[in-house]
């Protein structure tokens, strides 16, 4: 039992890690739109690349948010019937879930989304738009990055299922109520 206390910590730190990354990404993406506004509104200038940054940030920050989620039980489910459950059933909900559902879709996304970004870098793609923001393949690449991140996270959800019904652990009562934020 002890490796898995160690896997299942050191997973937890890896989704902690997602979450942080997406918080300052979030951040960055609050102080971007408002140099847009303000530069667009009080100066009438535009840049192409800051508001195409905008939309890289928020990928960023919803690619990077799902491993946090699903550590720290964020992700949307059916709250009406698993909040009434037991802690040994809900670990074996959690765990058959993270087994058939969280890291197969992990693997496809990592598999579509790693020929995407090798795609994208191989073409050269940029921005379109004059003045945009080139090497696209960049923020592609995050989607396989994530993919890695979501069968870690996925795995961990299995470790703490295990460790929940070893009765080391417990689900806590309120869902993601001690986030990042």
């Amino acid at each position: 039992m002890g490796f898995i206390i160690k896997l299942d910590e050191g997973l937890a730190w890896l989704s902690k890690i997602c979450g942080w990354i997406a918080c300052v990404a979030m951040i960055l993406m609050a102080a971007n739109v408002f140099y847009d506004v303000v530069a667009r509104y009080a100066f009438n200038e535009v840049s192409i690349a800051m508001q195409e940054m905008e939309w890289h940030l928020y990928s960023v920050v919803f690619l990077l948010g799902i491993p946090y989620a699903l550590r720290t039980d964020g992700h949307v489910r059916v709250d009406v019937f698993y909040t009434n459950w037991s802690d040994k059933t809900k670990a074996w909900v959690n765990l058959i879930g993270a087994i058939i559902f969280v890291i197969p879709f992990a693997y496809l996304i990592g598999t579509y989304g790693y020929n995407f970004a090798v795609d994208s870098y191989n073409m050269g793609e940029g921005s379109g738009d004059p003045g945009g923001l080139p090497h696209r393949w960049v923020i592609k690449a995050v989607i396989p990055f994530t993919a890695v991140f979501m069968g870690t996270a996925g795995l961990n959800m299995a470790t703490f299922a295990i460790r929940v019904l070893s009765g080391e652990k417990r689900y806590e009562v309120e869902h993601s109520g001690g986030g990042l934020a």
